[in-house]
């Protein structure tokens, strides 16, 4: 079994089919390390870089809290001129929160929206044993109700950086996002952390405006507009020279932690700054063996923990935020913002960048620090005996280890009012179809799921595929279809990258594996935000019988979600997934 409490192993391996830990070192931390400039590896007594935050975390005993208001609004990140907004405490992004790794999040989320209900999803956190807390309307609760409030609640088993957003159909491309930063060691030293920096595409329509053209040009297998400009930490000039940029000042010959995280509804995004290059310290949640490049790719939700070494004389110089062509993205503009060394004056600067790669893949090489052996041989031997048309448009499972989804157009479509987990508390079983759910009963096996875009899919683009409630192992990706024999040849068990999103190949294949030792009702999809109602987006039910049951306070969002409907007529009715 997996075990989710404390170990005396800092570092441990999955090896088996029930995905049972064992201890690949019993070396516990220097006691007298503690986290600073020359020693990031350090965290506390017991825990430190070496601690594989799966199998073992502190528990601080400490809870932050934060008060986060909904609003209709307007904004002007660009100069453009003032648009319709949803902004979160009358700010874009929202306010950033901040907890050490063990605290415990506490969330009070008050909607003041006048007729939009609304979740907030809070991305890539494992949420164990805490299901309600997803943040799916839909799926894991009901909306948020105009007016209503709700306090989320979770444990904070994991460090580095990520992002919250609404789950509300397309709602957050209007502007309801923020980011999170979990204090925890580190696999570079650096001597300041410069906290988050968004990158994200920004239309001059809403997100609801450009999802209801996206859908309308599907139908003539055409895909949706371009983004009107791209945001650098919620700001940038427009296309006619109005606006401003964004200014981060470097200290000369220090090392500046940067934590870029891509927020965008449509597009996927290079990003470099001029005269230096990042050293990469982490994929999404998972700290990695770093790296150095000069442009990193950031599929929509993913994020890279970036180092800057300030090893220049003084200077401005250019970050550049291009929407990746290779990923099927495009914009109408690009992202700037303005790097500046101390003591010198902000002006534009007369930099130049290098050539961005094109190739649309994850990053690489993404070496998790925590070496996991992901089981191979019931992979293999269930994979030749499967009998599933991987061709063909379906969920599925062999009943054993494996998933398959085939990518072809069926959309998930979830009742607001009635979400997965309210059939799970009423010991229903009488799922929808259109709720795309697949059960995974078997808790602490390894499961493996073979994500197929189908031949003939009106949208044969690369696809960041982002999974609720688990990081995933990435043990390949390719193009065409999966074959049982060749593919299979290709996949890396070996401590392949770990993250929470990854691509799948336009017109292709990707395998990713995880165990099951999360009890609860997650969502899997791309975050193309129109795609999850265009049918990319699957949910599965894993161990249901073991899904810790909500508390009162949850069924009162429901009943409060229902009044508000039943008392309708509104101006928004639900057009889409839902989600």
């Amino acid at each position: 079994m997996v075990k989710r409490q404390a170990t005396s192993a800092p570092v441990s391996t999955r090896t088996s089919s029930t995905a049972s830990v064992a201890p690949t070192s019993t070396k516990a931390p220097d006691k007298a390390c503690s986290n600073g400039p020359l020693t990031r590896a350090c965290w506390s007594d017991g825990f430190s870089i070496a601690t594989d935050f799966d199998t073992k975390w502190p528990n601080t005993g400490k809870t932050v809290h934060y008060d986060l208001e909904i609003t209709n609004t307007t904004c002007n990140p660009d100069g453009n001129g003032d648009r319709l907004c949803m902004l979160i405490n009358k700010q874009y992004p929202g306010p950033t929160i901040i907890a050490n790794w063990g605290d415990t999040i506490e969330v009070t989320v008050k909607n003041s929206l006048q007729y939009n209900g609304t979740s907030i999803h809070w991305h890539g956190m494992r949420q164990l044993n805490t299901v309600s807390q997803d943040g799916v309307n839909g799926i894991t609760e009901c909306p948020l109700a105009p007016q209503d409030t709700k306090t989320y609640k979770f444990l904070a088993t994991q460090y580095g950086t990520t992002w919250y957003h609404s789950h509300f159909s397309a709602q957050y491309g209007d502007g309801i996002v923020g980011t999170i930063i979990i204090n925890g060691p580190a696999s570079s030293n650096y001597d300041l952390d410069l906290g988050t920096y968004t990158v994200n595409d920004w239309y001059y329509p809403t997100s609801f405006q450009i999802e209801s053209i996206a859908n309308q040009n599907l139908q003539s297998g055409r895909g949706p507009p371009p983004g009107d400009n791209i945001l650098v930490n919620g700001t940038n000039k427009n296309a006619a020279g109005g606006g401003k940029y964004n200014n981060v000042q470097l200290k000369k010959g220090k090392k500046h932690r940067l934590r870029l995280i891509n927020t965008s509804v449509d597009a996927n995004i290079r990003v470099s700054l001029d005269g230096h290059t990042f050293t990469v310290i982490t994929s999404d949640l998972v700290p990695i063996k770093s790296y150095t490049t000069d442009w990193v790719l950031l599929g929509i939700g993913q994020r890279h923990d970036v180092i800057i070494n300030a090893n220049k004389d003084s200077g401005n110089f250019w970050f550049r935020a291009e929407a990746a062509a290779d990923c099927a993205s495009a914009n109408r503009f690009r992202g700037r913002s303005i790097f500046t060394y101390e003591n010198t004056t902000v002006a534009d600067p007369t930099t130049t960048g290098t050539t961005p790669p094109a190739i649309c893949k994850d990053e690489s090489p993404l070496v998790p620090w925590w070496p996991t052996t992901v089981p191979k041989d019931d992979f293999v031997n269930q994979v030749k005996n499967l009998n599933v048309d991987i061709g063909v448009e379906q969920v599925t499972t062999n009943g054993q280890n494996v998933v398959v989804w085939g990518i072809n157009m069926n959309a998930i479509d979830i009742a607001w009012e009635k979400p997965t987990l309210q059939y799970v508390v009423d010991g229903n079983t009488t799922y929808p179809a259109k709720y795309n759910l697949i059960e995974l009963p078997n808790p602490n096996i390894w499961t493996y799921w073979i994500i197929q875009e189908t031949p003939g899919t009106p949208v044969p683009i690369p696809h960041p595929i982002h999974l609720h409630g688990h990081d995933f192992f990435v043990l390949g990706t390719g193009s065409g279809t999966f074959n049982k024999n060749s593919s299979v040849s290709t996949l890396n068990f070996n401590n392949p990258p770990r993250r929470d999103v990854t691509f799948l190949t336009g017109g292709g294949w990707t395998v990713v594996a995880f165990p099951t030792d999360n009890p609860g009702a997650w969502l899997m999809h791309c975050h193309i935000a129109w795609h999850i109602s265009q049918g990319l987006g699957v949910q599965f039910l894993e161990t249901k019988d073991k899904i810790a049951k909500p508390a009162a306070d949850w069924q009162n969002t429901c009943t409060k979600w229902k009044a508000y409907e039943a008392a309708g007529p509104h101006p928004y009715s639900k057009q889409d997934s839902g989600l």
